[in-house]
Order: structure tokens, then sequence, then C-alpha cells
């Protein structure tokens, strides 16, 4: 089995509804079951929206410093993810469009090592 990351950045979920979001949330909430339903669920997420609320560790100067705030801004940041154990990237890949139409928007897909 390997493991993918299925994830999007917030920027590609675009402006939308109330309305739009509360019918797409239970689609894709349907689609992880359906992942630990078929054994290959690690795990899945939002990720907090607001940059303000990350931290970074940095240990490159020989000592641990945790910075509050974003280490940099980037023009897309990570707004969600799934990470599944699959047998093949064929699975991967299924698991990648069954998220991307659930959402309404693409996930990038890779393998983790």
């Amino acid at each position: 089995m390997t493991q993918y990351i299925i994830y999007f950045h917030q920027q590609w979920v675009g402006d939308h509804s109330e309305a739009w979001f509360r019918e797409r949330g239970p689609l894709a909430n349907a689609v992880v079951e359906d992942i630990r339903a078929a054994g290959e669920y690690v795990c899945a997420g939002g990720v907090d929206e607001e940059l303000d609320n990350a931290f970074t560790a940095d240990a490159r100067s020989g000592s641990i410093e945790i910075t509050d705030g974003p280490y940099a801004r980037g023009e897309q940041y990570i707004g969600g993810l799934t990470i599944v154990d699959v047998a093949d990237e064929e699975r991967a890949r299924y698991w990648a469009g069954r998220i991307a139409e659930a959402c309404g928007w693409p996930q990038e897909t890779r393998r983790l090592y």
C-alpha cells in the first residue's frame, strides 16, 4: 500500500454562496466515509484559513525557534487535505476525482514517501 496526499489550495475554492457550501459539505463527507469504508482512510480535514494563526518551527540555527504568524505569505496556501493509503496510483486518482467532484474545485495529489 502507498500513501497519497490529496489537497487543494484555498484560492482554488472561489467565491460561492453559503447555500452552495452547505450543499457541498455532505457530498465531501460522503466521499470521506466511502474512503473509510474501503479501508483506505488515513486522515482528512480542512486547514484554518486564518494565516495569522499559523506558526513556524525552525531549527536551522542549531536551536529551535518558534515564530508566530506564517513563515512566508504565498499566493497559494493549503485549504484542506485527505491522506489515503491505496494499492496503486490508479486508486489515488479515483479518490482525487471523487473529492474534486464533491468539493467542486481541483485537487492536487502527490505520493508520500
